[in-house]
C-alpha cells in the first residue's frame, strides 16, 4: 500500500515538472520556436482552435517563424489572434504565408522574463513540496492506524524526501537551462 502511495506521489511530481517545462517552452527567449504559438487560439468558424491545428509552422531561420495556413480563409483570423496575444510580435502576411520575425530581447525584457521564469519554477517547487506534505500526512495516518511501524514511517519519509529533492533538482536544472537561453545574446 505504501509503495502505491509513493508511486502516485512520484507521478504527481513528474506531472508538475511537465507543466513547468510546457510553461517554459511557450515563453519567448529571442529564438523562434513553434512552441511560442502553443497558447494562441484562433476563432475558426466560431470555435477556438490552436494555431498549430490550422497551419504548418516552420522555422527557416533562428529568428523567423513561418505560418502556412491550410485554409487560406483563416489567415486574417490567425493574424488577429497573434496581434491580440502577449507575444509582442507583429505578423507580416503576403497572402500565402504569415511571417513572424522574433526580435532580439532587450536587457529590460530579459530581466522581466527572468523574474517570470523564476516565479514559475518556484510555483513548481511549491507544488512538489505540497505533494510531499500530502504523502507524509498519509504515512503518518497509516502509522497511527497501526498499518506501518514507526521505523517504516521514518524510512518511507526519507524515501519521499529523496524523491522530492530529486524532483526539485530537476526543476532547478530546467530553470538553469532556460536562464541561459534567455541571457544568450
Amino acid at each position: 500500500m505504501v509503495k502505491e502511495i509513493i508511486k502516485e506521489a512520484e507521478g504527481n511530481m513528474k506531472k508538475t515538472i511537465e507543466v513547468v517545462k510546457k510553461e517554459f517552452t511557450s515563453m519567448r527567449a529571442g529564438r523562434a520556436t513553434p512552441a511560442l504559438l502553443d497558447k494562441i487560439m484562433v476563432n475558426y468558424y466560431g470555435t477556438p482552435t490552436p494555431v498549430n491545428q490550422l497551419a504548418n509552422i516552420t522555422v527557416p531561420e533562428a529568428r523567423l517563424l513561418v505560418i502556412q495556413p491550410w485554409d487560406k480563409s483563416s489567415m486574417s483570423e490567425i493574424e488577429r489572434a497573434i496581434m491580440k496575444s502577449d507575444l509582442g510580435i507583429t505578423p507580416a502576411s503576403d497572402g500565402t504565408v504569415i511571417r513572424l520575425a522574433v526580435p532580439q530581447l532587450t536587457q529590460e525584457r530579459r530581466a522581466d522574463l527572468m523574474k517570470v521564469i523564476k516565479k514559475k519554477a518556484e510555483e513548481g517547487r511549491v507544488a512538489i513540496r505540497n505533494v510531499r506534505r500530502d504523502i507524509n500526512d498519509n504515512l503518518k495516518t497509516a502509522q497511527k492506524e497501526g498499518e506501518i511501524s514507526e521505523d517504516d514511517l521514518k524510512r518511507h519519509q526519507d524515501e519521499v524526501q529523496k524523491l522530492t529533492d530529486r524532483m526539485i533538482k530537476n526543476i532547478d536544472n530546467i530553470l538553469s537551462t532556460k536562464e541561459q537561453e534567455i541571457m544568450q545574446v
